[in-house]
């Protein structure tokens, strides 16, 4: 394998890169003989997972919580994510601003509408009326524990063991280094080597599946547009598209251009969010948003903890599919994105302590999607039946939303959009932010798969970026083929079943920063006194308390 690296001009660990590489490829070709077979044994799986892990699932995020908030306010909560007097690189204000990019992007677009419209209109607890007042305050409490705290644990908790092994004891840029205190060694050997394989498979197809859903929503904009339609075919050209414009980049090496366009894409974001916040309701979007807190935060316990274990009134029965399709889906999707931003996480916290990166990366982008949804959301729900006077005074029909969402979830934002001044304009521009979404998440993430292949912040050859890139969106294509007109069905059954390995590798990771954190106290207290801890000598840090 080494010699064929070097024919090849790669800079990688050729196990990792071609054992990781030549999974993906068997995959595709297995998709494309095999479709039905493939498709079976995705749903078979996924069916077995959310009956009998689901609530494994549940508990494991809540775990994952509890960890972090005990971490952060332990003795080990001064401790600093980087070398012996280092300090943060980015002022709080550009911390706060990049933490802010990561939490903003593809999936707050997609969802940002279309999940409070779906608890809305179909309440997923027994008893409660579609389009009341009760279904409404359910619905953004479940939405916001969806994509609040409990998404950004899983992405804090492997971003912190990114920063507390690589930034302060400079292992490989690789997820096996995280298990440095339980393998030593074994990192570099056969065991992390399938640790790192496993991750990165599982990052490539969670990034595929966010580029499905992306491509979903574009084509669904662009038939309201121009009546282009949004099936299979119109997603995997627009997949193609833009996937060459990724490629591109990292070929012409753009990376300060996908940086500015990357930002600017967060402010026209931002700009839509003004837009619907002065365009709408916006005494009771203000009142919405402050409420929303209260419900989010009085109701988390609540539903933190559901398992809906009474489903259909039958305590044994094997039907979990309101929790499958939700819950668990999100915990499998979000755990495959948390290599890929837990490294980002990471890179830009060097210096700062366990505390500050804990709460920071926690609550600065919860609060923000707090905010997003309590416009978004509450503004939707008005529209399609809460609030008679002001849908009339509005315009906009009972269910006209909840319809939409029905018959396809990518068409929500679109549909919700129809009822604003401008609306055409509105509809295109948030296509572009779908779009820029895209194209930089694919660019940023191939370079985050190619480091775990590399061990190294620095990027490899540009081909070897190349490669991943093309196979982010080729087994997103197939994917949406796969998919066809099951669309988001499919593409849940896909990730909750890739989503599961990742998921134990995660928790796993709990014991392993437990055990580094108590191997460098017993060295800062006797340092030299443990000859079997030699390997993992830290600098000692003087940085006293907070």
């Amino acid at each position: 394998m080494e010699q064929l690296a070097k024919r090849l001009g790669l800079r990688t660990d050729p196990t990792i890169f071609f054992i990781s590489a030549g999974f993906t490829l068997v995959f595709v070709l297995a998709l494309v003989l095999f479709p039905d077979r493939i498709g079976a044994a995705f749903a078979a799986g996924r069916a077995w997972i959310v009956t009998n892990l689901g609530w494994f699932f549940i508990f494991g995020v809540n775990l994952w919580l509890g960890f972090l908030i005990w971490v952060a306010m332990s003795r080990h909560g001064h401790i600093r994510l980087g070398r012996k007097g280092s300090r943060p690189e980015y002022g709080n204000l550009s911390w706060f601003t990049m933490l802010f990019a990561g939490g903003i992007g593809t999936v707050l677009m997609f969802w940002g509408v279309a999940e409070p419209i779906s608890h809305f209109s179909s309440p997923p607890i027994q008893g409660v009326e579609p389009f009341s007042e009760q279904a409404a305050q359910d619905a953004m409490s479940i939405s916001i524990y969806h994509l609040g705290l409990h998404t950004w644990t899983i992405f804090t908790l492997p971003g912190l063991a990114f920063a507390y092994f690589i930034n302060r004891y400079e292992l490989p840029v690789r997820v096996s280094s995280v298990f440095y205190p339980l393998l030593r060694d074994g990192i570099y050997g056969p065991v992390g080597k399938a640790i790192d394989i496993a991750s990165i498979l599982g990052t490539l197809f969670g990034v595929a599946v966010s580029l499905g859903l992306g491509s979903s929503q574009i084509a669904a904009g662009l038939d309201a547009l121009f009546s282009t339609g949004d099936g299979p075919g119109v997603q995997v050209a627009i997949l193609t598209v833009l996937t060459g414009v990724a490629i591109t980049s990292i070929v012409v090496g753009l990376d300060k251009g996908v940086k500015f366009l990357s930002n600017i894409n967060i402010g026209m974001a931002v700009a839509l969010m003004v837009f619907v916040l002065v365009f709408g309701s916006t005494l009771f979007l203000l009142r919405g948003i402050v409420e929303t807190f209260g419900l989010y935060f009085g109701n988390l316990p609540r539903f933190a903890f559901w398992n809906d274990m009474l489903a259909n009134g039958n305590p044994s029965t094997d039907e979990w599919g309101w929790q499958g399709s939700w819950t668990v889906f999100y915990w499998a999707w979000t755990v495959t994105w948390s290599p890929f931003i837990g490294l980002f996480v990471a890179r830009i916290s060097r210096g700062r302590t366990i505390r500050e990166f804990v709460f920071g990366v926690l609550l600065a982008p919860s609060l923000f999607t707090l905010i997003w949804f309590s416009i978004f959301g509450w503004q939707a729900m008005e529209f399609d039946g809460l609030g008679l006077a002001a849908r009339e005074a509005m315009g906009a029909g009972v269910g006209s939303i909840s319809d939409a969402v029905a018959e396809s979830v990518p068409l929500a934002m679109f549909a919700f959009l129809e009822n604003f001044p401008f609306a055409t304009f509105i509809q295109g521009f948030a296509v572009v932010i779908v779009a820029i979404f895209f194209a930089t998440s694919s660019d940023s993430a191939s370079l985050v798969v190619d480091m775990l292949c590399t061990g190294k912040s620095s990027p490899g050859p540009v081909h070897q970026r190349v490669f991943w890139g093309a196979a982010e969106g080729l087994v997103a294509a197939m994917l949406i083929i796969l998919a066809g007109d099951a669309g988001l069905t499919a593409l849940q059954e896909v990730i909750t079943v890739v989503g599961l390995p990742i998921f134990v590798l995660v928790t796993l990771m709990i014991p392993s920063i437990m055990r580094g954190l108590s191997q460098e106290e017993i060295e800062h207290i006797n340092i030299g006194t443990r000859p079997e801890l030699e390997a993992f000598h830290p600098e000692e840090d003087t940085t006293p308390a907070e």
